[in-house]
């Protein structure tokens, strides 16, 4: 091994800074008795080239390691060994045979961590007593990467405001995986780059923000199982199991050399914001890939287990599981919740993105024992952070331990994803009997769940459909579940997905089948895109997506989650009506409130039994009606979900207004949407005939 030059370096700068001359590189361990990192040549190396044992009198201040290396710049490889005690009834698994990932580390090489440790274990070389030195064969490395080095063409993260918000949830690969996407091999096919070449798609929808689903570097061999029709492995498809907090997916770019990830996806990020589009992540901040006291070592566990999970106060050999992941990460301890602030800030700073969404958020409230305080630390430290200010926050507002907090997550400028939007509108929609009370509430903004804390209705994200379920195709497509091909012999999945096949179990040839499932979607999209709240749509929904059933597609990196952009062509309508339907919502600040309807001005917002009478709410049932007004217009939205036609009275309008047609989903298209300046008016002003399972929007002027 050659000759380092090292000085003591500087604790305050976290993972590897590239500074002139060198590298500084800090590290946390509280427990630790020695630290040594290791540098490589190559990326596929297995032995490293030099390494440098920290001295814990010049380099180390408190419980941070640290040490300036001279000479190594952006590009270096380089990875940990950290010796220590192995105590796992007191919580410590130090471990010096295994090599560590750096929990701040910027990007990591082309490997697979889950790949390397199972040969070791296929080979009996994974216990601690035996001493043998982890094979690198498979293992990636670390890089060190030099933001200072990315041209942003003055780029600013966008932070457009909530109200004018209209997200679309998608997979950075699944996107354009396809063959069908028209994007080739070499023009980036399933990454970063190739996700470019289909920006227009969302730019043409009215799309303002895109909603990705985990990109933080994971794993996806960690899924042992195989399709049980194929025979195929399956993967971790979704990537909710994080190995990296700072790093972007090394598989998701097309430039596959040591820090190329990170290049491609400031590209993309460029790109969306020229293009008026933002980016908000999907982060997994609740537990990591290392799993339970059965699981791997690479990365925490290594570093200081005791401080990063969350352990039972008197069995700390085993981890508090409330992600139902194996274990939960310790958000709330101080030196853990400042990690994870410092890497929202890194991707807010040094990425540009403009938002986060956070996976099963309730866990972020719990302390280490579990319980969750008034004003958790972490989940206010987020909310008040002044990088973060102007960053879109939204929470799952539950976790897999039994934790619900939609309407009450904490912190007034959190948003929520709102499950109870999703739930009352689908059975509304699907026409169960009693449900126009609470569909009438959801569309309001859920007044009920977010008025009495002084929140607004920005606080509600509302969504039918998201990446965890069935796609709104399925969703009137499918009575059941259809997971075999997970190998889980389908017991995996929701099996309460309130959905309805409107007469056959899946794809149906049946004319009147599908111009049924039609309607009802386009049903689906009129109160997404009219209701008050942040719209959020599942990408691939204006193209009727299908996952054949499939409503947890965590595994399937195949047809079944990618993109079919010839469907895009084939519902061509549907793309059309759920254009107009965005614009509509953009073109009129009715259905983008920022306060809740109030008791003292009801011509706000007035609501109507099918024969223009105040309604009996205790009796309404499958009929829905209300007028919408503001300075600028007067909307009427109605919806019949039951089997029959009704004749409905409309409300009257001042002298000198006519209504006119804007929407009639009993329509096919393009008649089924007016577009703004194109409205056909009423023959009969009085009355309208609304056609079983359709909705209707009629603008007054």
């Amino acid at each position: 091994m050659g000759e380092l030059i090292v000085q003591s370096g500087n604790p305050l700068l976290s993972g590897a800074t590239v500074m002139d001359g060198g590298v500084n590189f800090t590290v946390y361990s509280k427990n630790a008795t020695r630290v040594v990192i290791y540098f490589f040549d190559r990326d596929d190396a297995v032995q490293p080239s030099e390494s440098y044992e920290f001295d814990p009198v010049t380099n180390k201040t408190g419980d941070l390691w640290h040490c300036f290396v001279q000479g190594k710049g952006e590009g270096t490889l380089y990875l940990y060994r950290v010796d220590g005690p192995y105590v796992p009834p007191e919580g410590h698994r130090f471990n010096f045979v295994k090599y560590l990932l750096d929990p701040c580390a910027k990007a990591f090489t082309r490997g697979s961590v889950f790949r390397s440790y199972n040969k070791q274990r296929a080979s009996g070389l994974a216990g601690i007593q035996n001493g043998e030195l982890q094979d690198l064969s498979d293992f990636p490395k670390c890089v060190v990467v030099d933001d200072k080095n990315f041209d942003w063409e003055g780029d600013k993260p966008l932070n457009y405001p909530l109200k004018d918000t209209v997200i679309y949830e998608t997979h950075v690969k699944g996107f354009t995986a396809s063959e069908t996407s028209g994007i080739s091999v070499e023009e980036g096919r399933g990454t970063y780059k190739g996700f470019q070449k289909k920006i227009q798609h969302l730019k043409d929808l009215g799309i303002t923000s895109v909603e990705l689903l985990p990109i933080f570097e994971f794993d996806e061999n960690e899924n042992g199982n195989e399709n049980p029709r194929t025979g195929l492995k399956l993967v971790n498809y979704w990537g909710y199991s994080t190995i990296g907090f700072f790093a972007p997916k090394t598989s998701y770019a097309y430039d596959q050399t040591p820090g190329g990830a990170v290049r491609e996806f400031k590209e993309l990020v460029k790109v969306l914001h020229k293009e008026g589009i933002e980016v908000i992540l999907d982060v997994v901040y609740n537990h990591t890939a290392e799993g339970n006291e059965n699981g791997y070592t690479f990365m925490f566990r290594g570093f200081e287990n005791s401080v990063y999970y969350s352990l039972p106060e008197y069995e700390k050999q085993y981890y508090m599981n409330y992600s139902g992941c194996g274990n939960t990460v310790n958000c709330n301890h101080p030196v853990v919740r400042r990690f994870i602030i410092e890497s929202l800030r890194y991707w807010v700073m040094e990425m540009h993105v403009d938002g986060f969404r956070f996976d099963l958020a309730s866990i972020l409230c719990r302390e280490a024992n579990g319980h969750i305080p008034a004003n958790p630390p972490l989940v206010c430290a987020i909310a008040e952070d002044p990088v973060l200010s102007r960053t879109k926050i939204i929470a799952e507002p539950w976790d897999a331990a039994g934790c619900y907090q939609v309407g009450s997550f904490p912190g007034k400028r959190w948003s929520e994803w709102n499950g109870k939007y999703r739930d009352d509108m689908r059975r509304f929609i699907r026409g169960d009997e009693g449900t126009a009370t609470l569909a009438a509430t959801r569309l309001a903004g859920s007044s009920d769940l977010y008025k009495a804390a002084d929140r607004s209705p920005l606080a509600s994200i509302n969504f039918i459909t998201a990446h965890d379920g069935f796609t709104l195709n399925d969703l009137v497509s499918y009575n059941h579940k259809h997971n075999e091909d997970n190998g889980e012999e389908n017991r995996d999945g929701s099996d309460d997905n309130l959905s309805y096949n409107h007469g056959y179990e899946g794809e149906s040839e049946n004319p009147k089948i599908e111009a049924l499932r039609l309607k009802k979607i386009k049903n689906f999209m009129v109160y997404l895109m009219t209701s008050q709240g942040v719209p959020m749509m599942l990408g691939g929904d204006e193209m009727r997506r299908t996952q054949g059933g499939n409503n947890n597609a965590y595994c399937q990196d195949s047809e079944v989650s990618w993109f079919d952009w010839t469907l895009a062509e084939k519902n061509a309508g549907l793309v059309r009506f759920v254009k107009g339907l965005i614009a509509l919502r953009k073109n009129n600040a009715c259905f983008r409130r920022e306060t809740f309807f109030s008791e003292e001005n009801r011509q706000e917002l007035t609501w109507y039994d099918r024969n223009g009478k105040n309604p009996d709410w205790n009796g309404s049932n499958r009929f829905l009606s209300y007028k919408l007004s503001d300075e600028k217009s007067d909307f009427y939205i109605a919806s019949n979900t039951d089997i029959y036609d009704l004749t409905i009275t409309l409300p009257t309008l001042p002298i000198g207004k006519n209504w006119y047609r804007v929407v009639d989903t009993s329509f096919e298209s393009p008649d089924d949407f007016c577009m703004e300046g194109t409205e056909e008016q009423l023959m009969d002003q009085k009355r309208y005939v609304l056609i079983s399972g359709s909705s209707v929007i009629l603008i007054g002027k």
